[in-house]
């Protein structure tokens, strides 16, 4: 019984915290308000989705297209730059980065974007800017000397191919950006995320900094059709996974089963194959946690989010990510 005790409080204790487009459950995402929050409540790693403006700046959002995101549907001076464009093999409507300019985007404010979920979120809408890459770099840089401890990063490349076709690649400015700030090896708290193979492959000619393979149930890498992830992964997979990157970011339907909360082999698996394992989202609301969690029927409400916590740490997951660091933080048995 106490070595079970001592196992489960270290792996409490070796989780990696992951801010989830930073505090996004309590402040509009990706933005240096979310961010600082995050860090704040004592999480490991700010978490910023990048695209790119047409004058090639990369700035955070979590998806190229902003309607969701931003207020720029107020501003009739944007009103014919609304369109639709094909985006990973789909039709999507709405504002696209790549059609604003650094300095236009600079005008537009942040949103939540789930303000049915999170009124006390969509509170701070009209209160913070788009931040620029460089800009979260340097807030990271000034958050590890406030709180004396080194903020990681974790940048995930949104529509990689996508911004490649149109010229506008993401892979060189993020690598630039990252060695020029001072994150260089494998040993820096740095994770380059991606859902596609790719970029991921070309980034690892580009670095040394860690890198990860998204995945989800029942879907595949967009600029691999022929692949699914469910196959990557298997063990096989895992395999051919592990010559390119060095964790997997997975749905957490992938390692907890939403009904039973039982746990699949996939941690162990990809331990196996060498590598490391972190989860996604890991949010409060009923209307994100597993059956056997949610404490009413009201989507809102919160559940039992900490139950889950627990219960990824025991499966023996190396990360999460979690839109409310503060709660997971909690639940781990931590102190910010």
């Amino acid at each position: 019984m106490l070595l079970a005790l001592l196992l489960a409080v270290f792996a409490a204790d070796s989780v990696l915290v992951i801010a989830h487009r930073g505090a996004s459950g309590h402040r509009p995402e990706h933005t240096l308000a979310a961010y600082t929050l995050a860090v704040e409540q004592g999480a490991d790693v700010i978490e910023p989705d990048l695209v790119m403006t047409r004058d090639g700046v990369l700035v955070a959002r979590h998806e190229n297209e902003i309607s969701g995101t931003t207020d720029v549907a107020m501003y009739p001076e944007f009103a014919e730059r609304r369109t639709t464009r094909t985006i990973d093999g789909e039709a999507v409507t709405g504002w696209f980065t790549e059609d604003f300019t650094l300095a236009e985007l600079k005008t537009l404010r942040a949103v939540e974007r789930l303000p049915e979920l999170r009124p006390q979120s969509a509170a701070f809408d009209g209160q913070f800017e788009i931040p620029t890459f460089d800009e979260i770099l340097a807030l990271a840089d000034s958050l590890s000397r406030a709180h004396g401890r080194r903020i990681g990063l974790y940048p995930e490349t949104k529509h990689p191919t996508y911004f490649r076709r149109i010229g506008l690649s993401l892979e060189v400015p993020l690598v630039g950006a990252l060695h020029v700030a001072g994150y260089t090896s494998a040993s820096d708290p740095v994770w380059i995320q991606s859902f596609e193979v790719g970029n991921l492959e070309l980034l690892r000619g580009l670095t040394r900094l860690r890198l990860v393979q998204l995945a989800m149930p029942g879907a595949g890498p967009a600029d691999r059709p022929e692949m699914r992830y469910d196959a990557m992964m298997s063990p096989d997979g895992l395999a051919t996974v592990a010559t390119y990157a060095d964790a997997v970011g997975v749905a957490k339907a992938m390692v907890l089963d939403p009904e039973t909360l039982a746990a699949s082999p996939l941690v162990a698996d990809a331990h196996a194959a060498g590598l490391a394992v972190h989860v996604w989202t890991l949010r409060p609301e009923n209307a994100f946690l597993p059956v056997p969690l949610r404490s009413s029927d009201e989507p809102a409400a919160h559940g039992d989010l900490a139950a889950e916590v627990r219960a990824l740490a025991e499966a023996g997951v190396d990360g999460v990510f979690a839109d409310v660091p503060d709660a997971v933080i909690a639940a781990l048995g931590r102190t910010p």
